[in-house]
């Protein structure tokens, strides 16, 4: 790879919003789906720091719902590129919600997001990734040990879809 190696640092991405009434369910609690929504747009503006290419959302890990997130609250989303492959990039993801009356601040949501460069539609290289902080190298620790594990969750939804698209084919 001829990529130079990037810190994590410098695709550290932060995004911060006030909470609205129609940004709430039912419950008057942040919707999870928008939650979902704006960590990955975070998380593609991360990527691209990283890469300096256009990238494409690969998977999703599940997301940990940690905290509600209600209207006398402002969130920040803050993600980075913790790992790197030859052409993909595991990108952390961090919510923090803040009252605004009070200022306590707590995490509302974590996740870990692939992302995959492109070149003319295809995967390109992206250079290494060096962290730096002991939280930089914790997750990348962690990102690492998820990463063998999804190797077979990713094997399982290829048996899932290929079920389902026998399936699709019999129904046609």
């Amino acid at each position: 790879m001829s990529e130079k190696a990037v810190l994590c640092s410098v695709s550290r991405v932060v995004k911060s919003q006030h909470i609205f009434p129609n940004d709430l369910n039912n419950h008057h609690t942040l919707f999870g789906g928008k939650i979902v929504a704006d960590m990955d747009m975070t998380a593609s503006l991360s990527a691209a720091k990283h890469s300096r290419k256009t990238c494409v959302t690969a998977s999703i890990d599940h997301v940990d719902f940690i905290e509600p997130v209600t209207e006398e609250d402002f969130i920040s989303y803050e993600a980075f590129v913790v790992v790197t492959g030859k052409s993909s990039m595991i990108i952390f993801v961090k919510v923090i919600a803040e009252n605004l009356l009070t200022g306590i601040k707590r995490i509302a949501a974590t996740s870990f997001l692939t992302f995959v460069a492109l070149e003319n539609g295809k995967p390109a290289p992206v250079p290494q990734v060096i962290a730096q902080t002991d939280e930089e190298k914790s997750l990348q620790k962690v990102a690492l040990e998820r990463k063998e594990s999804k190797k077979t969750q990713v094997e399982h939804s290829k048996a899932i879809a290929s079920i389902l698209s026998k399936s699709l084919r019999s129904s046609n």
